[in-house]
This record gives C-alpha cells, sequence and structure tokens, in this order.
C-alpha cells in the first residue's frame, strides 16, 4: 500500500513537471508571435577597466592583511592620494593649456565560430569607439577564432580595418587561437600579441562536401538540379562531381589562398609567406620565431599595463534576447557542461 501512495505521489510530480514544460513552451510561443517582424535591439555597455582592477586589488588586501597593516596603509595611501590630487590640478591646468588629455583605451572581444557570428556586436562597438576615439588612444582587441567562412572573416576584418583607416593604434591579443580566418583578422594588427600555447597560423583554404550520388544510384533515387551558368554548381551533395567541376573548385580554391596569401604580407611584410602558408599551425612561441606575432604576453598583462597610464574602457553590445534565447542558452550550457565532463572523464592525462 505504501508503495503504491509513493508511486502515486511520484506519478503526479511528474504530470506537474510536464505540465509546467508546456505551459512554458506555450508562453514562449506566444511570445515568439508577439514579437516576429520585431527587430532586436541592442544597447552598448562600457566598464572602466581601472576601478575593476582597483577593487580586485583592495577585496584581496582585505582578506589577507590585518587591520593594522590595513590601518597604516590606508593612511600611507590617503597621504599618496593627496599629493596626487594637488598633481592632478596642476597636471589638468597644464594640459588644459595644451589642449591634451589621458589617453584612452578601448577594450573589445571577439569570439569567433565558423559563420563569424560576434561581428554583429563587433561592428556596433567599433562604431561607437570611432564615434569617439583619437589617434592619441589605442583599440586593444581580445580575439579567439579557430577561422571559418571566407566572407564571414572578410567583414571582420573590414571591420578591424575602420579602426587602423582613422591612424588609431590597433593591438590585438590572442590568448588561445587565432587561425585561418583568425589569422586574417589577427594580421591587421599594429601590434598582434600572442599567448606562449596559443594556436597560430593555418593560412590555407579548405572546401569539403560529403556527395551521396552513388548511394541514391545504387538506391535508384533521381536527382534532378537545373542551373542556367557552366560553373552555377560544381560540388553537390546529391548530384554526380565531374572532373571538370574538381577542377573548377581547385582554381577557385587556389585563387582564394593566393589573395590570403597577399593579405598576411602586405600587413606582416616581415614575414616570408611562402614558409607559413602551408595550412600549418605554430604555438606562440613557434609563431613569434616565423615573426608571425610580436610579443608573447597574455591579454591580462597588456590591460593591466595599459591602466598604468591610461584609461581603459572594455566595450561591448549586448543584443536584447527573447525569451526563447534565453532559454536555448540555458539549455545549450547545461548540454555543453554535460558533455565537458564527459569528455573529460574519457581523455588521457595530457603532458605526462
Amino acid at each position: 500500500m505504501e508503495y503504491l501512495i509513493e508511486y502515486g505521489l511520484f506519478l503526479a510530480k511528474a504530470v506537474t513537471i510536464v505540465v509546467a514544460i508546456i505551459l512554458v513552451i506555450g508562453a514562449v510561443a506566444s511570445t515568439s508571435n508577439r514579437d516576429k517582424g520585431k527587430e532586436k535591439k541592442g544597447r552598448i555597455r562600457v566598464t572602466r577597466l581601472n576601478e575593476h582592477f582597483e577593487d580586485m586589488k583592495k577585496s584581496l588586501r582585505e582578506a589577507v592583511l590585518q587591520k593594522p597593516q590595513l590601518k597604516q596603509l590606508d593612511k600611507e595611501e590617503k597621504k599618496q592620494a593627496k599629493a596626487e590630487a594637488k598633481q592632478a590640478k596642476a597636471d589638468a591646468q597644464q594640459k588644459e593649456a595644451d589642449a591634451e588629455r589621458k589617453k584612452r583605451v578601448y577594450v573589445v572581444n571577439f569570439k569567433g565560430d565558423i559563420a563569424a557570428h560576434a561581428v554583429t556586436s563587433l561592428r556596433e562597438e567599433i562604431t561607437a569607439i570611432l564615434a569617439l576615439a583619437e589617434p592619441s588612444d589605442e583599440v586593444i582587441c581580445r580575439l579567439e577564432s579557430p577561422g571559418g567562412m571566407v566572407h564571414a572573416y572578410g567583414l571582420a576584418s573590414s571591420q578591424l580595418l575602420r579602426i587602423k583607416s582613422q591612424g588609431i593604434p590597433l593591438t590585438i591579443c590572442v590568448d588561445k587561437v587565432a587561425a585561418s580566418g583568425g589569422y586574417m583578422m589577427a594580421c591587421l594588427a599594429d601590434k598582434l600579441v600572442a599567448a606562449p600555447f596559443s594556436v597560430i597560423g593555418s593560412i590555407g583554404v579548405l572546401v569539403q562536401v560529403p556527395n551521396f550520388h552513388r548511394v541514391l544510384q545504387k538506391h535508384d533515387v533521381d536527382f534532378e538540379m537545373i542551373s542556367a551558368g557552366e560553373y552555377k554548381r560544381t560540388l553537390t551533395t546529391f548530384g554526380e562531381i565531374t572532373q571538370k567541376g574538381r577542377d573548377k573548385v581547385k582554381e577557385d580554391v587556389e585563387t582564394i589562398h593566393g589573395i590570403f596569401k597577399q593579405w598576411v604580407k602586405e600587413h606582416r611584410p616581415s614575414v616570408d609567406i611562402d614558409k607559413i602558408a602551408t595550412g600549418e599551425t605554430w604555438l606562440g612561441t613557434q609563431a613569434k620565431e616565423r615573426y608571425m606575432v610580436d610579443d608573447l604576453r597574455t591579454s591580462d598583462e597588456c590591460i593591466v599595463k595599459a591602466c598604468d597610464d591610461a584609461d581603459v574602457f572594455e566595450v561591448e553590445y549586448e543584443i536584447k534576447k527573447s525569451i526563447q534565447d534565453k532559454l536555448g542558452k540555458v539549455l545549450q550550457d547545461t548540454v555543453e557542461k554535460a558533455y565537458g565532463l564527459v569528455f573529460e572523464k574519457n581523455q588521457p592525462t595530457n603532458f605526462q
């Protein structure tokens, strides 16, 4: 009897959860219908990183130091702050006379996927920065991308060119990877900084398409495709691939590769393009030996150092997300975490 009661309670809970899920899906669908046709709008969010790092420093100090030490340190800082304020007042008067101001550094982030979706935010961030930045300022771009579609990364690279065309120094920092289209963007930097174990390079072009033509033939399935223009379709998923089609795609790939090589050589004249444009990748230390990067540091080091002499602002364009987008993000994060745990358990230990 107790078993039946427990089973009944479990069944009631299960039904409640199912009903709740149905209600949520209904609400999302309703919201989606109301929002259909409305353009998503975002906003620029700016964080002054000088204050961010200072707050971190104070929090750690309060947790680690004893009260007498804190008291003495506060006393010294107040004395120093008073002196700095006096000096700042004098400097301000001098700067006003010289019509100068403190340097500003703007930080943007680009995390690229195969379609370079992050360019949607990047273009808005750069537009906002260029409305205010001057040649005496600087832009730091934290870039991470394994590459992807040529046209997508061509657009992303063009956005970075907007910064250079206004004469504003551009520093690009690569902490993990800048390969293929990622390096197409990275090589635009006036100063390219990479972490020692970051992955750099992959200056090559790839086209790959699965073809099921023989499978369809085996099962007597016809595939019809009508096109105008000799090379409108060359490699397809279901149609027969001819040698003439292969040769045309090979020609196109070689052409794009040549343009890619010329792009890199134009913006990194110090490299031996024939030696690095093989499609290979290198670690940051190896890339520096090949003049593909200028310095070996992390983005954190660059930004913290910039805070010593400049006002540093992180600029982010936040796109307003619908309810279904937020729910989808939660589901995606859950799946990625679950996959990460499974992957980690099945991976052998590295660097033994």
